[in-house]
């Protein structure tokens, strides 16, 4: 199988006027097709930065970043904000639904800016609510008239709509309670199964325990293997 993603000694570097942020250190990852990954780690530990790395929201101070095969350092920013709005699909932890439009409403936005025609932006949002199991009784219901458990469902939805070659989930349950928040892991491996690939963002080992592979991340490095400890990670595999 294709990498979706591939991350080459990825560094980023913020600085300010106290001095240097080393976010990460060398990162070096690969996704590939139809597979569901959990990047775990503390606050603080660089996954939001890797994250917003993968998102082509942010660009590496070092390193190189390919995405389905084409190093983003190739790209303009205008290009970028397509390949968000096109291949790439976020899913956040507050939602971000428009809390007064309706379910559909939401997840048809991301293709109003496109050149697909009206009656196919329909047919496609209902194509990914059916595939996360919403009610079509609810399509009609606001945003705010929901459960934390629909509203998160429904902005994978709107992830969706767009047929994404990867969906970047950053603590996708933090505001769930736990039943809800496995009914929404079990939508993602749903997902896998038909061949989406998945990275999820987290803190929690029972949420990380859902993926099929788990990548620790701690002071801007990462590991493979065991579960880091409180120490240095003694034991995993760098």
């Amino acid at each position: 199988m294709a990498a979706v993603v591939e991350a080459v000694d990825l560094h980023r570097i913020y600085e300010s006027a106290s001095g240097y942020t080393h976010a990460l250190r060398g990162v070096s990852l690969a996704v590939e097709q139809g597979e569901f990954l959990a990047i775990m780690g503390p606050s603080g530990s660089g996954k939001s930065t890797l994250m917003n790395l993968l998102g082509c929201l942010d660009t590496p101070t070092r390193g190189r970043y390919l995405l389905e095969g084409v190093d983003v350092a190739d790209y303009r920013d205008d290009e970028l904000a397509e390949i968000r709005a096109t291949r790439l699909g976020f899913v956040f932890q507050s939602f971000n639904l428009l809390p007064r439009a309706t379910v559909l409403r939401n997840v048809v936005l991301p293709l109003i800016y496109t050149a697909c025609p009206r009656k196919e932006r329909e047919l496609r949002a209902h194509a990914a609510l059916r595939s996360v199991s919403i009610d079509e009784r609810l399509y009609d219901h606001r945003s705010n008239e929901l459960s934390g458990g629909q509203m998160q469902r429904v902005a994978i939805a709107r992830a969706l709509v767009n047929d994404p070659a990867l969906i970047l989930a950053d603590e996708p349950t933090g505001n769930l309670d736990t039943a809800t928040g496995d009914m929404v892991l079990a939508t993602f491996k749903r997902l896998r199964d038909a061949g989406k690939t998945i990275v999820l963002i987290t803190h929690e080992p029972d949420v990380a325990a859902h993926a099929d592979r788990v990548v620790h991340i701690r002071d801007g490095r990462l590991y493979e293997g065991p579960h880091l400890g409180a120490a240095d990670g003694e034991g995993a595999r760098p």
